[in-house]
């Protein structure tokens, strides 16, 4: 195979195209094809940085793993940080390069960024056998059709094959399918191989009459049936909306170690980014993980858990108005553990100078950490090392908020005082000796006889659930039948299906990756 690919697409958002791409990488790296993963334009908070110090969508992180490659810039080219419901952040090749509102980034500044992001999308074809792209929503969205760069507008340009994936649990996946095609316009339909099923229950012969029907219909099979699968526990997307019980996988369910478990509760701070630091704790026996938005529910806790967001002081707002922050306070004076993680570090300190993110100038914080933050225009992307309760520990960082930490015991690039601990790092916890050396720092401060499991592995079971994705497009797809499709495109002769969506002036001819929109 040489530089074949395959658009992942979706009838909705949250089909499961992020898990499909992901399991259709795990697949062919087993089979020792070379593999990268590549998402156009991405919209979530849940963010990370690559080694070269980019910031990409984690979704697309996530899909290196499954593809075992290191990520890159390359495979999520434009990255969008939504900030409120109608402006976000631009992050170009990793690095921010402005603040738009929707109108005006889909006015105008996202036609600029085709060619950038196909040049990228070139460069990996060139470097690996194939490419697994993921579309965004719907590739139907006929009101932004004109400047697409992540749906049809790459696959069009490319010349990729598109798989579109519906989920059935919501119901009406044959309409959406159906619906989907017909909203396109014909060259952009003559690309459209077929279908994936995601999320089924039940006996899939009783679906197998219906899917026949769609193919008379349309012409185009579908090349798979997916079961609905519990606690695939993977990085996802969130966009502007964050599905509170969705965002702690699930996991196979295992008895406490010690007599007690352990209660944390994140606090639902508005724009909340990068929640997937709570997954290890999730994965942790005995370990309770719910997120609250009220103060009552934070007296059971052992651990409460301020996380990152993408509007501190917005959120210090929300956790006043809320009561939140004086729930926390009380917490602090009787001993009893909170942890910051970057925007809720800063949160927790005495003062907060913001001329960049919310303009808001000076505002006081909770005043729970000796801590001054200064927001600058330069965003700080790393990825540090150290050590920690005697602990090595990794992470990542993504903040413009700068902290002169002006007191208290140090801890990673924060502070701690008393049971407070407060950090810009990400991903900490997924460092299995520190993970359990806090766990059991909090266990002691709040009396309970909690005992961390010895061999919990947070790495090993992210890959057993990129292993579980692989297994269901092994088990489930026609695999061979995607191969051909990987390798050849699309079949000739799909016919149209009408009424179709009209074109529009500047699409890019077939065949020529390099044309603008």
């Amino acid at each position: 195979m040489s530089g074949g690919g395959l658009l992942v697409a979706g009838t909705t958002s949250d089909a499961g195209k992020s898990v499909v791409t992901a399991g259709i990488c795990r697949w062919l790296v087993r089979r020792g094809v070379k593999v990268a993963p590549f998402k156009g334009q991405n919209m979530s908070l849940n963010s990370f940085v690559t080694r070269e110090g980019a910031e990409i969508g984690r979704a697309q992180a996530m899909q290196a793993q499954a593809a075992r490659v290191e990520p890159t810039a390359l495979m999520n080219p434009v990255l969008l940080k939504p900030g409120s419901d109608r402006s976000s952040q631009v992050v170009l090749m990793g690095r921010p390069v402005g603040e738009l509102s929707a109108r005006g980034y889909h006015g105008g500044r996202q036609r600029t960024l085709f060619e950038p992001v196909m040049a990228c999308l070139e460069e990996l074809r060139g470097t690996y056998d194939a490419v697994i792209c993921e579309g965004a929503g719907s590739p139907a969205e006929i009101n932004l059709r004109r400047t697409d760069i992540v749906n049809m507008g790459i696959a069009r340009a490319a010349r990729l094959p598109v798989l579109v994936v519906g989920d059935i649990d919501r119901g009406g996946v044959f309409a959406q399918f159906f619906g989907t095609t017909a909203l396109l316009g014909p060259e952009d339909q003559e690309l459209i191989a077929g279908y994936l099923v995601n999320k089924f229950r039940g006996d899939v012969t009783l679906l197998e009459p219906g899917l026949e029907m769609l193919h008379g219909l349309t012409g185009r099979r579908t090349f798979g049936v997916l079961p609905y699968a519990h606690g695939l526990g993977i990085d996802e997307e969130d966009g502007l909306r964050v599905s509170l019980r969705g965002t702690v996988r699930e996991s196979v369910v295992a008895p406490p170690v010690g007599e007690d478990v352990l209660r944390v509760a994140v606090c639902a701070v508005p724009l909340m980014s990068n929640f997937t630091d709570v997954d290890a704790l999730a994965a942790e026996p005995g370990v309770i993980v719910r997120f609250v938005d009220r103060p009552e529910e934070l007296a059971d806790a052992d651990l409460v858990i301020v996380p990152g967001t993408r509007g501190t002081v917005r959120a210090l707002e929300w956790l006043r108005e809320r009561g939140l922050a004086g729930a926390l306070a009380r917490r602090a004076a009787e001993g009893r553990p909170v942890l910051g993680i970057c925007g809720g570090f800063q949160a927790l300190g005495e003062h907060i100078d913001d001329e960049v993110e919310s303009r808001a100038g000076a505002v006081p914080g909770l005043g729970l950490l000796p801590v001054r933050v200064r927001f600058a225009a330069e965003k700080t992307l790393a990825r540090p090392s150290g050590a920690a309760l005697g602990q090595p520990v990794e992470g990542y960082e993504i903040h413009h908020g700068v902290a002169e930490v002006l007191g208290g015991e140090p801890f990673l690039d924060g502070c701690r005082v008393g049971e407070v601990w407060g950090t810009h790092w990400h991903g900490s916890l997924e460092s299995d000796g520190f993970r359990r050396a806090f766990l059991r720092a909090v266990a002691a401060a709040s009396g309970r006889r909690f005992v961390p499991a010895p061999d919990t592995s947070f790495a090993a079971l992210r890959e057993a659930q990129l292993d579980r994705l692989g297994d269901l497009i092994e088990e489930h797809a026609d695999t061979d039948a995607l191969l051909r499709l990987i390798e050849g495109g699309a079949p000739s002769g799909l016919p149209f299906i009408p009424p179709g969506a009209p074109d529009f002036p500047g699409a890019p001819a077939a065949g020529t990756p390099g044309a603008a929109q």
